[in-house]
């Protein structure tokens, strides 16, 4: 039984960049002296603080920081999203589907029940993982952003794997899924600025964020990606995980204005600043992005960080008025269909 749950763990960790996919990360102009780097300095954890305190404080987090019951969630029939318009469906944390152009787009799926290797460390809150892989149609492009366990997922990549048809990922992202069975004919892995054609009007580029990979001690191995979806004539901003820096501003001037910026607004902290945004650096993001709606996410499924689970959406929402950013605000499960229905109830207040 030991030697099962070793060799079950190993198989969650992954794997490295090896052979000729470490022989292309090396040629990355975003890889110098054996990692990744940001853009701009970037410290993990602000000096003088360390892993241990930080361990210890989360041990011994307020408890607020879950919520005080079950999360409401809408039952949506997955199959049958709208075809005439964009929708995105959000499944708690950063996990969401989209329908574009009738394409179906899965993003970061983490439906394992914790973001983490160890099952009693980070679970979903209860109500946050009603949906199951049988749930979805065929996923015609997987998206994932880097390989932290609240973004790569290997349960989940296993129960999805049979459902996708091919995976467009950070570059090195790509050894991991290849270790867990997914074939490497079907991963496209992208560089800052690569792009790829999803489909005939659908365009994917990978861009910058600030924040950093890793799923051991051994940081950086892989890269960590915003992604910007054309399709037609509609634009969406994908963040996935990024503290704020001047790329929000760039990618706006290069690729801006979005229909829908898809940006993280929640587990920030005060010992690490820069790798994860706080709720008005999301809503500054937001305006260089020129979003038209800003749908917030990398709340409301895992406790990562010691604020009330519900912080970054109150934070957000009281700030968004005077800062003039449309928010939408779905329940897990409901749909947001652009230029048509946009979510924007309280619903965090009925917990």
């Amino acid at each position: 039984m030991i030697i099962f749950a070793g060799m079950a763990l190993l198989s969650v960790l992954g794997k490295v960049p090896a052979g000729k996919r470490l022989e292309r990360v090396k040629r990355s102009p975003h890889y110098a002296g054996g990692s990744f780097r940001n853009l701009m300095p970037t410290e993990l954890i602000v000096k003088g603080v360390s892993y241990l305190n930080m361990m210890r404080d989360y041990r011994n987090r307020p408890a607020g920081t879950t919520p005080p019951g079950p999360l409401p969630f809408v039952c949506t029939d997955l199959f049958s999203l709208p075809a005439d318009r964009p929708s995105v469906v959000w499944f708690g944390h950063s996990s969401y589907l989209m329908k574009v152009e009738g394409v179906h787009i899965l993003v970061d799926p983490v439906f394992g029940g914790n973001a983490s290797p160890l099952s009693f460390f980070a679970r979903s809150f209860p109500g946050t993982d009603v949906y199951t892989p049988d749930e979805f149609p065929v996923i015609d492009a997987l998206i994932i952003t880097h390989d932290h366990y609240d973004h790569l997922d290997y349960r989940s990549i296993r129960q999805f794997a049979p459902k996708i048809r091919h995976v467009y990922t950070s570059l090195g992202v790509g050894a991991h899924l290849e270790y867990w069975g997914i074939d490497p004919s079907g991963i496209t892995e992208l560089d800052w600025d690569d792009g790829a054609r999803i489909a005939d009007d659908l365009f994917l580029t990978a861009k910058p964020a600030r924040h950093f990979s890793g799923r051991t001690f051994k940081r950086n191995q892989t890269l960590w990606s915003s992604f910007v979806l054309k399709a037609g004539p509609w634009s969406f901003f994908l963040g996935g995980d990024s503290g704020y820096g001047d790329h929000f501003q760039t990618i706006g001037e290069q690729c801006g204005p979005f229909d829908l910026a898809i940006l993280e607004c929640g587990q920030y902290g005060k010992n690490w600043p820069q790798i994860h945004m706080f709720p008005d650096q999301t809503l500054l993001a937001a305006s260089a992005l020129r979003a038209k709606t800003l749908l917030p996410v990398h709340w409301g499924k895992f406790s990562l960080s010691l604020h009330d689970w519900d912080e970054p959406i109150r934070t957000l929402v009281a700030a968004a008025a005077d800062k003039g950013v449309d928010i939408t605000t779905p329940m897990i499960g409901e749909p947001l269909i652009i230029g048509h229905e946009i979510p924007r109830t309280k619903w965090w207040e009925q917990v």
